[in-house]
């Protein structure tokens, strides 16, 4: 496959969910994208994330927010594909964005509310320490992006696509072996030194993800994509905003178990 092709079937980002011929689209009426409306439509999506996170930590173990937990994965899990596709198999469906990425930040508030409370219980403070390294690394990043200290060229983007690729794979490798021996090892998932630079690596690819994120959003606006691209670039940022979060609660928790 090559590099040009590659880059039309899995999209210009590194973030497997971004497909830039999603965002090529041109909008026919008089509804058009804006920034101003994709940076407000990121707000909801992470005030409405924090506040059913909130309400899973508060009543965890409440068998009806157990519930909550169980189907608010399978729920962001079903809207993340009906909006995003997935590659060779679905194509992605923006147009469905104003409705799943409300579904995706309800359904993931739950699951990440149980995630940090059990990071928390082991490592007290990690939640707040997780949470400021995941916005200080955004704001850092976009503001390399906006000075142009980062600019995104399409052999950065491929590369980036490929690390991510590789990221899921490893994920996959960790799954099975994980099935078949009952347990991970600890290479992988304890704390020795090689494990921690292999989560320093996937913290690392998953923040240049944002960068790509941004200058598609912008592009996209730029080039008057529909109304309804202002939900799917939304969404596709907070994927990978909270992505970047739980790879950061593993590092920590990494590096914190060898005190």
């Amino acid at each position: 496959m090559s590099k040009h092709s590659a880059l039309d079937t899995f999209g210009r980002s590194g973030n497997p969910v971004i497909r830039s011929s999603a965002f090529n689209q041109r909008s026919s009426s008089t509804e058009v994208m804006t920034l101003d409306g994709a940076v407000n439509k990121i707000g909801i999506m992470l005030a409405l994330l924090v506040f059913t996170a909130s309400i899973s930590w508060i009543f965890n173990g409440n068998p009806i927010i157990s519930i909550l937990q169980t189907f608010g994965y399978i729920a962001a899990l079903i809207s993340m594909i009906m909006t995003f596709g997935f590659p060779f198999i679905m194509k992605p469906k923006p147009h469905l964005a104003p409705k799943t990425s409300i579904i995706y930040s309800i359904g993931m508030g739950f699951v990440i509310g149980s995630i940090s409370l059990f990071f928390e219980s082991l490592f007290p403070g990690i939640v707040i320490q997780a949470v400021s390294l995941t916005f200080l690394v955004a704001a850092s990043l976009l503001f390399f992006y906006k000075s142009g200290l980062i600019r995104p060229d399409e052999n950065f983007r491929l590369i980036l696509f490929s690390a991510t690729f590789a990221i899921l794979i490893y994920y996959i490798f960790i799954f099975i072996i994980s099935m078949i021996t009952g347990s991970v090892p600890e290479i992988f998932a304890g704390n020795s030194m090689s494990s921690i630079l292999i989560q320093f690596l996937i913290v690392g690819i998953a923040a240049l993800n944002l960068v790509l994120d941004f200058d598609i959003i912008e592009q996209a606006a730029e080039n008057r994509a529909p109304k309804y691209m202002e939900d799917f670039g939304a969404m596709a940022l907070v994927v990978t905003l909270v992505w970047l979060y739980v790879e950061i609660l593993r590092l920590i928790a990494k590096l914190r178990s060898n005190n």
